[in-house]
């Protein structure tokens, strides 16, 4: 390969020529003056002492060539430096700098130099773009044609709207569950399974959902011995129960429960987990398991008793009622173009140029990192990523595995890139 490039290049066979015929001729002069130092030292009465020059560098000999090759013209040598990738020339009215081909080496430097003007950069590693005959770090382009991630409201205002469980920042979920009906008192035997759903596919195909908060209101009558404890579980994008995450609450540094008590005769609290900006996440349907504890004032007793009797009939077990008026989820949506991300992908088989592939996989790695910037907190991250890619794209598995290979070969590639090793929610 090195001497396909090298018999390529006439003027560098030019310069090799010279070179090669300069030192010859070097080596002709060293020799006459050894043989010169020679004859002398025969009619000396003592041996004489001679000086040789010190052996040089490497370096030395890699500068010395590419003076001789690029800092040669008009008869006049210069020297050429490396840092200025150009010459310095002995006097300032002649010229010595020829043609200096561009620096080929990884990152953000030439991958090859373009055939007709070897000055200038032809192709450029991934991660970089060809511009004005250099190379420069590429940029992915804007999202916001295929995802956003930012509420019109502000954060500080979506805050306030929060604290106050204003309508403005709640999302319309539809209620589904066969064991709690909304405001009809119910037994808290056992667990009870409710569940909140977007149905984006079906409804709301242009959006994704971020949740912020959750809040409910239950009521317990007057002689309950029991209290709620609500587990939460949230699918960010669709899919089956199995592909949900755990709300940590109260580890981790995620929030707790805050319960507020109503103005009513009734024991009623609104019971209001918020995530808020920090703990952020996307969200298509909100699982929430309610099982009651047993309420004790004893101190010796430390772990949570959990009341459910053997004996569904057991009339003397019946330790009060519960009732939910309300189940509600804030956040907010934001737009999203299934279609455009799927013809975003459709580049990585069929580019219609190099350049676009490269600009294609940078913005998929992009939204890649985005994403999955807003897993839940965990000592490992989860891939969000893939399963937007499964659910709200509808891709197969097969081909989830393809784009999220694509994706890391090519940020491997990146100069300082690092890949991080997530863990899978979604099959």
């Amino acid at each position: 390969m090195v001497m396909k490039f090298w018999n390529a290049d006439s003027t560098l066979l030019r310069r090799y020529g010279q070179l090669e015929a300069g030192t010859k001729l070097l080596q002709v002069k060293a020799q006459k003056i050894v043989r010169k130092l020679f004859t002398l030292s025969k009619r000396c009465p003592k041996q004489p002492k001679i000086n040789l020059p010190r052996e040089r560098t490497l370096s030395f000999w890699l500068k010395r060539a590419q003076s001789l090759l690029y800092c040669n013209e008009h008869g006049v040598l210069g020297m050429f430096s490396e840092e200025a990738h150009g010459c310095t020339c002995a006097t300032e009215h002649a010229s010595c700098q020829g043609t200096v081909p561009c620096l080929v080496a990884d990152g953000p430097f030439c991958a090859s130099c373009a055939p007709d003007n070897i000055t200038r950069c032809g192709a450029c590693h991934p991660g970089n773009v060809l511009h004005a005959g250099g190379c420069r770090p590429d940029v992915a382009g804007s999202l916001d044609h295929y995802i956003n991630f930012d509420s019109d409201i502000p954060d500080a205002e979506a805050k306030f709207l929060l604290q106050r469980l204003d309508s403005r920042v709640e999302v319309h979920a539809i209620y589904i569950s066969n064991d709690v009906r909304l405001g009809s008192w119910f037994n808290p035997s056992w667990r009870k399974r409710m569940l909140l759903t977007l149905k984006s596919n079906k409804n709301k195909s242009n959006l994704i959902h971020m949740l912020l908060g959750i809040s409910f209101q239950i009521c317990s009558t007057k002689n309950s011995t029991l209290e709620p404890v609500p587990a939460v579980y949230v699918n960010p994008f669709g899919g089956s129960h199995s592909e949900s995450w755990f709300m940590p609450v109260n580890q981790l540094d995620f929030p707790d429960w805050e319960r507020t008590k109503l103005d009513s005769s009734l024991q009623c609290y609104n019971w209001t987990i918020t995530l808020g900006s920090k703990w952020k996440s996307f969200f298509e349907t909100v699982h929430i398991y309610l099982r009651s504890r047993i309420l004790t004032d004893d101190p010796t007793v430390n772990e949570t008793l959990f009341y459910e009797p053997l004996d569904l009939d057991d009339r003397s077990s019946n330790l009060g009622y519960m009732k939910i008026n309300s189940l509600k989820v804030f956040g907010y949506s934001m737009h999203f173009d299934p279609e455009g991300i799927k013809d975003l992908i459709m580049q990585l088989d069929y580019p219609y140029t190099q350049g676009s592939q490269d600009s294609a996989l940078l913005m998929l790695l992009e939204m890649r990192d985005r994403i999955n910037r807003l897993s839940p907190p965990a000592t490992q991250r989860l891939d969000l990523f893939s399963c937007l890619l499964r659910h709200r794209l509808k891709l197969s598995t097969s081909e989830v595995v393809r784009i999220r290979d694509s994706l890391q070969m090519f940020n491997s590639k990146l100069p300082g890139s690092s890949e991080e090793e997530l863990g899978q929610l979604c099959s």
